[in-house]
């Protein structure tokens, strides 16, 4: 079933135009007055003030200003309400539904921010758990969609723990879950209810689509259940392996499964191509123990040859995240993730020599940190340069 708009009436008293502003002041003292609509003109030469019905059995008026009770078809809303931001206009049309059963356990309830995507709108995972939304039935989920200036709604709920991060999405009005959502100038076409959507991580995006990659091939090993491996350089050739047997033809690899893509590692290092080698792009979450005054060493330059040494150039700033909302990263690198990086770097030199029966170095390149994921833990990415050693 589709959200549609329907007309709506609502109650308003109906004074002459000499008594409009004493009964408006009346109202307004008694919080009966509903501000999210305009006065309106009615026959007879009269003007109506809006009323909120749930409270029209509080309604006590002085005999000196008569009044009527109407209806106001389709009223026409306040300058206040259009000001109104979509949570705040979601809880009005929510609060309007249930009435007297409106509670503030409800009002916590109803959610406060969602994604968007086109005239789909996907909530949060923690939104409309109470058992009294269930009892309004198909009527909640055109309001929301209506308040919302959508068409179809849909709800996350955890992610499966499957190996593959796959999304638990329940469409709960509309017929399917396919969108289109432009991010960062690429426009994706996918289905909610398959695929997961990431907002954030722009950094990481702009960062990559900043990589010079012609003529190159990326292998994304998981782009079916996010974004980050589009933007790559824009202009070389990309392929999304999730059940396909590809070897020897990566020039860069995408690993970017959070909390961990270990599982993914042999995968990427029998893509690579084996004669050249290339680059891999790690995701990880790693945790960085809380200290007083933590020391920070600065990132080295990568040097030919070396495993676990990492490089930025000078004065070049990794982009800053969060810990708890208010730490700045700056240009240096953590002990925590330097000791991260080298170990993977050493791992993935183990794994390369004895998939391809041959020496192979590794250098780190780059350490960026993403995001502050939880608390001190942060979404690291790893550009860790894989090559054969030739022979001398």
């Amino acid at each position: 079933m589709e959200a549609r708009d329907v007309p709506i009436s609502i109650p308003a008293l109906a004074t002459e135009l000499r008594f409009a502003q004493r009964l408006r002041e009346h109202l307004e003292q008694e919080q009966l007055l509903d501000g999210r609509y305009r006065l309106q003109e009615v026959p007879r030469g009269r003007v109506a003030l809006p009323m909120l019905e749930e409270k029209l059995d509080q309604l006590r008026l002085p005999q000196e200003m008569p009044c009527e009770l109407v209806q106001i078809q389709d009223p026409v809303p306040s300058r206040a309400a259009r000001r109104r931001t979509p949570a705040q206009k979601l809880q009005d049309e929510l609060r309007r539904l249930l009435g007297e059963s409106w509670s503030e356990e409800l009002a916590h309830d109803v959610p406060r921010a969602w994604q968007r995507h086109g005239d789909l709108v996907l909530l949060s995972e923690d939104s409309f758990r109470a058992a009294s939304w269930q009892k309004l039935g198909p009527v909640l989920w055109e309001t929301v969609a209506s308040a919302l200036g959508a068409q179809r709604l849909a709800r996350r709920g955890r992610v499966l723990p499957d190996g593959m991060r796959s999304p638990s999405v329940t469409l709960l009005l509309g017929q399917d879950g396919w969108v289109e959502h432009v991010d960062n100038g690429i426009r994706y076409t996918f289905d909610v209810t398959k695929c997961m959507f990431s907002p954030g991580n722009i950094t990481e995006k702009l960062r990559v689509a900043s990589l010079s990659c012609s003529g190159e091939v990326l292998v994304d090993l998981y782009a079916g259940n996010k974004d980050s491996g589009v933007g790559f350089g824009r202009a070389g050739r990309q392929r999304a392996v999730m059940q396909l047997e590809l070897r020897d033809v990566a020039d860069r690899v995408n690993l970017g499964l959070i909390p961990s893509s270990e599982e993914g590692w042999p995968v990427a290092c029998c893509v690579l191509k084996k004669g050249t080698g290339g680059v891999l792009h790690i995701h990880h979450n790693v945790e960085t123990l809380p200290t007083p005054a933590p020391t920070q060493i600065p990132v080295l330059r990568a040097e030919q040859g070396s495993a676990g040494e990492a490089s930025l150039s000078d004065g070049e700033a990794q982009h800053p995240t969060e810990d708890s909302g208010k730490e700045r990263l700056g240009a240096r690198i953590r002990p925590e993730w330097q000791r991260w990086a080298e170990a993977t770097a050493a791992r993935i030199q183990g794994l390369l020599v004895e998939l391809h029966g041959q020496p192979w170095r590794t250098s780190i390149l780059h350490i960026e940190a993403v995001k502050s994921y939880a608390p001190h833990v942060h979404h690291l990415v790893l550009d860790l340069e894989c090559r054969p050693t030739l022979p001398a």
